[in-house]
């Protein structure tokens, strides 16, 4: 199953040289035993947004213009897509651009007239679109416009025509599931309306929980979270749950109102929990600001690339810094929004023979 992450398995074969045991009065010979040795290696997931300097989308970048770096250690792209194009490994995208080159260099050729453009039957998407969970404050903080605030989330997931699925999830002191992920609009829509207000904020915790149930899902997810004021009830830190959405892949948007606003704290903790996982955070101060913010974050998700790649050796177990940036000039013209990087699960070792069950990793290798 895939998480943030996608799991490959090599399976390495280590001899053991014959030991000769000795009885009493007889020579047994231990059987030779080749066990086989699996180690996990994670493929890092990566949402990436590139814009001018006045916010614009840039759009029609290609795999060679990105350069990744974990730990200051070079890698190497595996998969790459636009927007809500589908994912397409990179070395067929590469491949394309070299048969379309040759083409263009020989005109004279008119036996291949798509030679170059690349057939998505061919490769297969591994994903388009995205998860998107929405994560509903329906606290005491929300006694206030609450039915402004349903108009604003059902209008918002009317408009996700391009996303694959959406789950609605409300919180207050608990957690809600409102509506399972679903590609079914109506049953969210049902949920919306299915809320009530009332109890005090766990949004930490609320979120924390959302986090864990979009891991367990493949392909791009994000989670959407309307809070109208700060969290007062939580037993969860902040840093925790911003190290899983990292970890996890996952990018946070945070829409929160003036009364979130008033207190520094919380102000602090959405901005920097937003930035750090690749998502924004937006402090509206009327019900129309709500709605701009909602589009805002649906005109974001279609414009996000979808870069990914298999780290290089690294010993770190602890915490791994990510940077992406353009190649080039480009990399001064325009500026680029990603998670900042994740906390790996160690690769597991196991020693076992061919008979033996194969050991996989648990939540696609990830630490929650």
């Amino acid at each position: 199953m895939l998480t943030g992450f996608v799991t490959r398995r090599f399976s390495l074969l280590a001899g053991l040289a014959m030991a000769v045991v000795y009885g009493a009065g007889t020579g047994v010979a231990a059987q030779e035993v080749e066990p086989q040795i699996h180690v996990v290696v994670n493929m890092v997931q990566l949402n990436v947004a590139v814009t001018d300097h006045k916010g614009n989308y840039i759009t029609g970048l290609r795999p060679q213009d990105f350069i990744i770096t974990e730990d200051q250690i070079p890698q190497t792209m595996a998969t790459f897509g636009e927007g809500n194009q589908p994912i397409r490994k990179v070395v067929e995208l590469t491949s394309g651009d070299e048969k379309s080159s040759a083409a263009a260099s020989d005109p004279g050729d008119v036996s291949t007239p798509n030679a170059g453009k690349i057939d998505p039957t061919s490769l297969g998407s591994l994903v388009a679109g995205a998860n998107v969970f929405v994560l509903f404050d329906t606290s005491n903080y929300m006694y206030r416009g609450f039915v402004y605030a349903q108009d604003a989330i059902a209008d918002f997931v009317r408009s996700l025509e391009t996303a694959d699925k959406i789950a609605l999830y409300s919180y207050s002191r608990d957690l809600t599931r409102a509506a399972p992920l679903t590609a079914e609009r109506s049953q969210v829509l049902r949920g919306v309306r299915s809320t009530v207000a009332g109890d005090d904020a766990a949004l930490y915790n609320g979120l924390l929980l959302t986090l864990k149930d979009a891991a367990q899902f493949s392909g791009r997810k994000v989670v959407v979270v309307f809070s109208n004021g700060p969290d007062n009830s939580s037993v969860v830190p902040p840093e925790d749950v911003a190290e899983l959405a990292q970890s996890t892949g996952i990018p946070i948007y945070m829409i929160s109102t003036r009364q979130a606003k008033l207190e520094p704290v919380s102000t602090a903790v959405f901005e920097r929990m937003t930035a750090a996982t690749g998502g924004k955070a937006y402090f509206a101060k009327n019900w129309g600001d709500e709605e701009k913010a909602f589009a805002s974050i649906r005109e974001d998700l279609a414009h996000l690339y979808s870069l990914s790649y298999y780290p290089q050796p690294n010993p770190n177990l602890g915490w791994r810094s990510i940077t992406v940036r353009l190649a080039g000039e480009r990399a001064k013209q325009y500026h680029i929004r990603t998670r900042t990087g994740y906390r790996p699960q160690p690769n597991r070792l196991a020693a076992e023979t061919p008979a033996s069950s194969q050991i996989g990793a648990k939540n696609g290798g990830m630490s929650p």
